[in-house]
């Protein structure tokens, strides 16, 4: 199966996602790989931090740039899971791998900036699901705030309901210390101590696979 997340904006938690999914998949023992196209190389670098423990499971990884298409179905021949990180933007990279992913995760902040860039993005989408009709897109809230008198959440929720071509996620991840501490460590948030972000990427991981 290829993952591939991505979108138009940066700082929505895109990498941290990717590494995140990664790191539960192999915690499941899943035969995974992570693949960096993205070019700040925020996952290959974690992945990097990673490698220089000896105590947790080994994630495979490559960076690939351009076009990204061919790699990802060999790759899927050979791996369970194929986890792409992209950049927040419109790319080659994004658009390449659109072609032939299974499932487009589209992580988002609930704010305006965010959400402005649904529509250009579901265009997109739907231009590489004339090559690629198996792809499903599907999008997430990430580094919504913790405090339950902020309803910006369910604002975006609204807001989603106008493009049915993207399927929400229930899970939300919130905005916690913990996952920024894990991309410094080279860890997931599954291998660490805060049993509420640990949950939230288990149930982001149980409710990905049922699509």
């Amino acid at each position: 199966m290829i993952v591939l997340i991505g979108s138009q904006k940066g700082g929505c938690g895109k990498s941290t996602t990717c590494v995140n999914i990664a790191t539960e998949l192999v915690r499941q023992k899943k035969d995974v790989i992570l693949v960096d196209s993205d070019r700040q190389g925020t996952s290959v670098n974690w992945i990097s931090d990673r490698n220089k423990q000896v105590k947790i499971p080994t994630i495979h990884c490559i960076q690939k740039f351009d076009n990204i298409r061919e790699t990802l179905l060999d790759l899927n021949k050979r791996y369970e899971f194929v986890i792409v990180d992209t950049a927040g933007r419109d790319s080659r990279e994004l658009r390449t791998g659109m072609t032939t992913a299974d499932i487009l995760l589209v992580p988002f902040r609930p704010s305006q900036p965010d959400l402005d860039t649904l529509p250009r993005l579901v265009e997109i989408m739907t231009e590489a699901k004339d090559i690629n009709p198996k792809l499903k897109a599907v999008a997430m809230l990430t580094l919504a705030p913790t405090n339950p008198v902020i309803n910006e959440i369910q604002e975006a929720q609204e807001y989603l309901k106008d493009f049915p071509q993207l399927f929400l996620m229930n899970t939300v991840v919130r905005d916690r210390k913990v996952y920024r501490d894990c991309m410094a460590e080279g860890k997931g948030v599954v291998e660490m101590d805060n049993l509420k972000a640990k949950n939230e990427i288990q149930c982001l991981v149980k409710e990905l696979l049922t699509w």
